[in-house]
């Protein structure tokens, strides 16, 4: 089974690890690389396209002149390769290799399980097998608050849906990423919230797997300044008006419209 996977670029020139990227290819036949270029400023689109040169066959580069977020940039590589049609599984890893590529492996063979009929794998930062993972004081606090906040917004027994390192199923992917997200950095929130809102509560647990990663650890120079960490609640709030605020009124509105034209005809006579 061919994997793909999306690495969003935003001027990584300095720490693209292109040797590991070389490895990684000559050590594993069945997955491809789709780089996508988010609007770097940098040498990142050209340093891409150089390593492309020697993979023409294995590695991908999607460029997107503006800069639009993370977000939109797995949307966009995810549906590249969709449209491609090589692969039968498709995910998402950070540039930097804050998870390694014997870790996103791992996810890969857990989706392949035919017993489990599993769509969605990720990596979790947290529990006992990952207590190897390094970050700094900072996002540790961070990621406290925000990971109870999401908890309660999310309503699902997942320890961790921030990790960079998703898998998923055809199916799964073409149904989370057919349209935009409400949030350029949160929208692992909103994958788990529509896998939700497509079955039920006890049905997506079914088909959602949490591995606990062996390593994982937090390279400098996150894209996240700590101006904007403080604004993820706000963003939290937003993304939970959209799913399930607005729904509810346009229920409610709908009602109100069949309830007015049932109406219509005593109000006449």
């Amino acid at each position: 089974m061919k994997s793909g996977i999306i690495i969003p670029c935003y001027n990584e020139a300095n720490r693209l690890q292109f040797q590991e990227f070389d490895q990684f290819l000559k050590d594993d036949r069945d997955t491809v690389l789709c780089f996508v270029n988010d609007g770097s400023k940098d040498a990142t689109l050209e340093l891409l396209n150089q390593f492309q040169q020697s993979h023409l066959e294995r590695v991908h580069v999607y460029d997107m002149p503006q800069n639009q977020g993370k977000a939109e940039a797995v949307r966009a590589g995810i549906n590249y390769m969709l449209e491609l049609g090589t692969c039968d599984n498709l995910g998402f890893m950070d540039a930097d290799l804050s998870t390694s590529f014997e870790e996103y492996l791992g996810l890969v063979d857990n989706l392949k399980c035919e017993s489990r009929n599993l769509q969605l794998v990720f990596g979790s930062r947290k529990g006992e097998a990952s207590s190897n993972t390094e970050r700094g004081f900072f996002r540790k606090l961070m990621s406290t608050i925000i990971g109870s906040m999401i908890r309660i917004l999310l309503q699902l027994p997942i320890n961790d849906t921030q990790c960079g390192a998703k898998v998923f199923s055809l199916d799964a992917a073409r149904y989370c990423f057919s349209r935009p997200f409400v949030s350029r950095w949160l929208f692992d929130v909103e994958i788990f919230i529509r896998m939700r809102t497509r079955h039920s509560r006890k049905q997506v647990m079914q088909i959602l797997a949490e591995i606990p990663l062996k390593k994982w650890v937090a390279v400098g120079d996150s894209k996240i300044t700590m101006s904007e960490s403080v604004k993820i609640p706000a963003q939290l709030l937003k993304i939970a008006g959209t799913y399930y605020l607005k729904p509810q009124f346009a229920e409610g509105v709908r009602a109100a419209s069949i309830l007015f034209l049932s109406l219509m005809p005593f109000l006449r006579s």
